[in-house]
């Protein structure tokens, strides 16, 4: 099976698909939330919410936004995950792949693009949140980091939301990263709160959110999960819509116990689990010793 995962690297056919778990292998540098669960104790530390949402990440995002204001929970995030560690060896072995036409990245921080940064023809797709950029579901930034243009889209009235469409200087790009829920960097661009994420749902069915390059990229690629869980239909919803139409073989390194839900998703999908340490899995992978965070080992 890893054979079958290195092999699939080299020839650019495998996608990797990183979770919030991954953040556990970066060590050195400043540490962020890397599970959101550790992400609500930051965001219920700038306002408070009633208990019963206290450990609801996108509820409790909702509640700020409601009684605070949307920009409380942008700072809130920003001061999270603006200072992170350095990449973690996945990343860069990830990076100084020779074919790596699309990293999917399924959670708020920078550490792809700091390790992207090795490349010479690279970009960056991120979600956005209707709540501060309505009427698009994502924005482009070159490896510089600067913003690319939209493409025009003429309303009809209808309150239609514009396609992912790439702009034409982003079909270049020989590698895509994609942040469907937003990245700390370079706009802090933040799905975050259950008004974000009813945006996406009732239109990702339909892959209307899910950028045109993405969905060419995946045809006939396998993905490899990694960091990842699917106890939550969130989870599970973005994971299912951002795979579609790709291959019938994927892998997902998870450790412990799966819930009944994780199982069924995975038999879904037609994803293979590898049940070892995500550090002992990365170390195999990329040859080099990989250790994971103090607090994680502690834990």
């Amino acid at each position: 099976m890893l054979s079958a995962i290195k092999t699939g690297f080299e020839r650019g056919l495998v996608i990797p698909y990183l979770g919030p778990g991954v953040l556990t292998l970066a060590t050195g540098g400043n540490p962020v939330p890397a599970s959101p669960e550790e992400l609500v104790v930051q965001l219920t530390k700038a306002a408070t919410v009633p208990h019963k949402i206290r450990n609801n990440l996108t509820a409790a995002a909702q509640y700020i936004e409601n009684f605070k204001h949307r920009k409380t929970i942008s700072a809130a995030m920003k001061k999270a995950f603006e200072v992170s560690p350095d990449p973690s060896v996945l990343h860069n072995w990830i990076a100084e792949r020779p074919h790596l036409p699309l990293v999917v990245n399924a959670w708020y921080d920078d550490l792809p693009q700091k390790s992207l940064a090795v490349r010479k023809s690279w970009g960056v797709v991120q979600g956005v949140s209707q709540a501060e950029h309505f009427g698009y579901w994502v924005n482009y930034f070159r490896p510089d980091l600067s913003l690319v243009p939209n493409k025009e889209f003429v309303r009809d009235g209808s309150g239609a939301k514009a396609p992912a469409e790439a702009p034409e200087e982003t079909l270049s790009w020989e590698t895509l990263l994609y942040q469907p829920i937003g990245s700390v960097t370079p706009a802090a661009n933040f799905v975050i709160s259950d008004s974000d994420y009813v945006e996406v749902l009732t239109e990702i069915d339909i892959q209307t959110p899910i950028p045109e390059a993405v969905q060419s990229i995946r045809k006939g690629r396998s993905f490899l999960f990694l960091g990842c869980r699917f106890a939550t239909q969130l989870e599970r919803n973005f994971a299912r819509q951002i795979m579609k139409r790709s291959s019938d073989q994927h892998w997902a390194v998870i450790e412990g116990p799966l819930t009944k839900n994780e199982a069924k998703f995975l038999a879904e999908q037609n994803i293979t689990r590898i049940e070892t340490p995500l550090a002992e899995f990365v170390a195999s992978l990329t040859g080099q010793p990989v250790v994971v965070s103090t607090a994680d080992a502690a834990a």
